[in-house]
């Protein structure tokens, strides 16, 4: 008895991390003091992790502050005093067209009077291949996007968009100075264009305005003035074709001259004056169709 007793305390003891044992009254009786049946209740309950669960972020706090992309525009336009002079020609071409998608149409309506006008002049130096002067006024914009209504910034999101493609085409040229410019361009413009528009400002923005630049002139475009040119198209076409028609009429063996060199001379003319005129009488007819295919286009889209 003494030896299982024995055995049964060890027992215990070996279980127990730091038992403390008291015997009682009777020998088979082991009673075990407060202090470990709390320390043995604490070891066999399950053990509780505090946690919060937390929303997680929406997408609009996930999105770049526009300021912050366009101070990373203005750090991308930090380029030598002669990048864009010695820019290659067709590389130069983009660089017209990037300045024209950036300025064209009635800007200062579009994007706000101090913005637009930052743009015109943006547009005016890549067209002159002023480095210098688009890196300082690039670095104006940052201070000027807070200043911006919904449908401004959408306007000028637009703007960005289209001249970053521009400068997306013009490929690989330096050290991926034209890329980077671009990637930077095309990100800021994807967000600022997405910018919430109120239903009044929307109203105003329902009608897209497209724009034709030849030089200095701009030209707003509409389905009236596409349908006018088709029919001033259609009266050149028929005009050219009467031409044609009135040269053909006159037969060869007409011709007289005093010598055989001024009647090949003649007759050389009288070819081209046919080419020209064939050539101007479908030309009108491809332009007729063209503008006829674009005002419908314009109607569609005033809708």
């Amino acid at each position: 008895m003494a030896s299982s007793l024995s055995l049964h305390q060890h027992t215990i003891y070996c279980l127990s991390p730091t038992p403390t044992l008291r015997f009682g009254k009777y020998p088979h009786h082991i009673s075990i003091l407060p202090s470990f049946r709390k320390n043995f209740l604490k070891f066999d309950s399950p053990t509780t992790v505090p946690f919060a669960v937390t929303e997680s972020d929406s997408p609009k706090s996930l999105e770049p502050d526009p300021q912050t992309l366009l101070q990373q525009v203005s750090e991308s336009f930090v380029l030598p005093a002669d990048f864009f002079s010695q820019l290659p020609r067709d590389l130069r071409l983009d660089l017209n067209d990037a300045a024209f998608d950036l300025s064209n149409g009635p800007v200062k309506d579009k994007c706000g009077e101090e913005v637009g006008e930052t743009l015109l002049n943006i547009s005016r130096a890549w067209e002159m291949a002023d480095t210098s002067t688009s890196t300082a006024l690039v670095d104006k914009l940052p201070l000027l996007i807070g200043s911006l209504t919904g449908s401004q910034k959408s306007a000028f999101g637009r703007r960005l968009l289209s001249a970053g493609k521009r400068f997306q085409s013009m490929g690989q040229y330096g050290e991926g100075e034209v890329q980077k410019i671009a990637k930077v361009m095309i990100k800021t413009g994807k967000l600022l264009s997405a910018s919430p528009v109120s239903g009044v400002e929307g109203e105003e923005f329902k009608q897209q305005t497209r724009m034709f630049k030849f030089g200095d002139l701009q030209v707003e475009l509409t389905s009236g003035k596409a349908y006018t040119g088709a029919a001033i198209a259609v009266i050149f076409s028929f005009l050219s074709w009467e031409l044609s028609q009135g040269i053909q009429s006159i037969p060869e063996s007409s011709l007289q001259y005093a010598n055989d060199n001024a009647l090949l001379l003649a007759k050389s003319l009288r070819a081209s004056l046919l080419v020209m005129s064939y050539s101007s009488t479908v030309l009108a007819a491809f332009a007729t169709v063209g503008l006829i295919l674009l005002g419908g286009q314009l109607k569609s889209e005033n809708k």
